[in-house]
């Protein structure tokens, strides 16, 4: 097998070894494959080469299968034993990934607060979406029902998805143990191809809780606000508008 080699002479202390941590932990029986480390150390990470042969409904319905396999199997804690990392090569911001008792706190603290005070210190979040940002954040604990710990990608965007002729392989994770429907609500923010054949399977193989879809908005906001902080405040307007949706 090929090999397929990331490198970044600057890259922040950690990341590409929180990386490879990271494939480690979403390497389960049953779910969806990851490419093999090869190699990593400060600066690169080598992998085996996965070959993308583009889309089917049938391996859609496969990857919703093999996601729920995934999710279902669960952490230790919310959180990671690594600093994880999210975003692109050349501007990876950090994630806390210490550990807390519950989702709503660790998703609170550890995930929307540090992009929102990122975003909002580069200019790209204003005061009147802060503080509805942070309305939202104060009502998790009754808005997004308690689960157990999942295993999750933590960046499920279509760009780490590849559609192999095996099967749909995942790439660059930002992995921890959270809430499983903050994995899908990434799918659905960014789109995938056949998104609705993966999101049904995944439903008929593990359901999801009663009202998973009108809390999409909710676990959108840390990806929302991290595009922010990467890309532009347009994507803080669309963070603003997703916590008005919910109050």
């Amino acid at each position: 097998m090929g090999a397929w080699t990331k490198r970044r002479a600057d890259a922040p202390l950690g990341a590409f070894v929180a990386e490879a941590a990271g494939l480690d932990f979403i390497r389960v029986e049953g779910g969806p494959p990851v490419p093999r480390v090869q190699d990593v150390s400060p600066t690169a990470i080598r992998l085996d080469e996965v070959v993308s042969t583009g889309p089917t409904p049938a391996a859609a319905a496969d990857f919703g299968r093999r996601l729920a396999v995934l999710h279902r199997t669960t952490a230790p804690v919310f959180g990671a034993p690594w600093t994880g990392f999210i975003g692109p090569t050349h501007d990876l911001l950090p994630m806390d990934n210490a550990p807390d008792a519950t989702w709503a706190e660790h998703f609170r603290s550890r995930r929307v607060l540090p992009a929102l005070r990122t975003a909002r210190d580069r200019g790209q979040v204003d005061a009147r979406d802060t503080t509805d940002i942070e309305a939202v954040l104060d009502r998790l604990e009754e808005l997004v029902p308690v689960e157990d710990v999942a295993r999750l990608h933590g960046d499920l965007w279509s760009g780490n998805v590849l559609w192999a002729a095996d099967a749909v392989w995942l790439i660059d994770p930002a992995a921890h143990g959270g809430h499983r429907e903050t994995d899908l609500a990434m799918l659905q923010l960014f789109g995938l191809p056949y998104l609705d054949t993966v999101l049904e399977a995944y439903d008929e193989t593990w359901p999801l809780a009663d009202g998973w879809r009108d809390r999409v908005v909710v676990h959108q906001l840390w990806p929302l606000l991290v595009h922010a902080a990467l890309f532009g405040s347009s994507y803080g307007v669309r963070a603003g508008e997703a916590a008005r949706s919910v109050l």
